[in-house]
């Protein structure tokens, strides 16, 4: 395993000021150098920059519009030069024990692995909706994935979230990168091509973050149009790994079953939510129909299309 001193910690920020204790304090308990923390934020207008700086992590100030989430990511992995493994987490990743990056990294002591990525849990105050949301794609059972688990779970093989996870530097390097080009998913594609290129993914369930969101419809539909876009735009991964309908659906069954049990009266919100989310995913992969300006309106990510 990899010592801490080692390691790298990446976060990209935007305006965390207000929770950022509640974020960084776990952080600070992992053992991992404060100077070995790189932040890249963009142009926060509140004091989130004055917090990192002042808890002792490097920051790098970029433009808003300039921000990409395989750009940023990627920008960091270069910084942390010195560094064999980098991990990244969101500002909104609660650290959910002391050993918690340990415990992640401790997947590299197989060589053949060179991505891992942890269990998020839902927030405490998580609705059954945003709940299930977590309990289903983060089980308690840790698992390492090669290319032959696509015969078994599909396009799922690739699934790996950069809310909490880590990386080989030099595996990162001669893949060519998180791609910059692309408006979501950075990880899945990273994750994707790693399995092709003969390297294992670890999922690590004892490597635990606080981490869901309560989205609203709109930001559902939004969402599943981005995820539609990189699918559409990223066809080799289709190709490669199959198409998700199938773990979508075993998801949805899985919702219904959860929400009736622990929430019946939020049965209509989800299935509304389902609804949104197919629409939206659907006319993300007829994006190349629509126009720039109404993509936009679409998109839960809209300064991707001014670029």
């Amino acid at each position: 395993m990899s010592h801490l001193t080692e390691v790298a910690v990446g976060i990209p920020t935007l305006n965390a000021a207000e929770d950022w204790h509640t974020f960084s304090d776990p952080l600070k308990r992992q053992g991992v150098p404060t100077s070995h923390v790189l932040v890249i934020d963009s142009a926060s207008d509140d004091a989130t920059r004055e917090l990192a700086e002042a808890d002792g992590y490097r920051v790098t100030v970029i433009d808003r519009k300039s921000f990409s989430h395989g750009g940023s990511r990627q920008t960091l992995a270069n910084q942390a030069d010195w560094a064999n493994i980098i991990v990244f987490l969101t500002q909104d990743a609660l650290l959910a024990s002391d050993d918690a990056i340990r415990n992640l990294i401790k997947a590299f002591d197989d060589p053949t692995v060179v991505a891992a990525y942890g269990r998020q849990l839902p927030r405490p105050s998580a609705n059954p909706i945003e709940a299930h949301a977590r309990l289903f794609n983060y089980p308690a059972l840790s698992v390492t994935r090669d290319l032959t688990s696509r015969e078994r779970i599909g396009f799922k093989a690739a699934f790996l979230s950069n809310s909490f996870s880590a990386y080989r530097r030099d595996a990162l390097r001669n893949a060519g990168g998180f791609r910059q080009d692309t408006i979501f998913g950075e990880d899945t594609i990273m994750a994707g091509s790693l399995l092709l290129a003969g390297y294992k993914i670890a999922y690590v369930a004892d490597a635990c973050v606080y981490h869901s969101h309560s989205y609203s419809w709109t930001q559902e539909f939004r969402r599943s149009f981005d995820i539609g876009v990189m699918h559409k735009r990223e066809s080799w991964m289709l190709k490669e790994f199959g198409r998700p309908t199938g773990e979508g659906k075993r998801f949805v069954l899985s919702e219904l079953k959860y929400v009736t049990k622990n929430n019946f009266l939020l049965l209509p919100s989800a299935v509304i939510r389902t609804g949104m989310k197919v629409l939206g995913y659907k006319l993300g992969m007829h994006e190349d129909r629509l126009g720039t300006a109404f993509k936009r309106k679409l998109s839960l990510n809209p300064t991707f299309w001014s670029r």
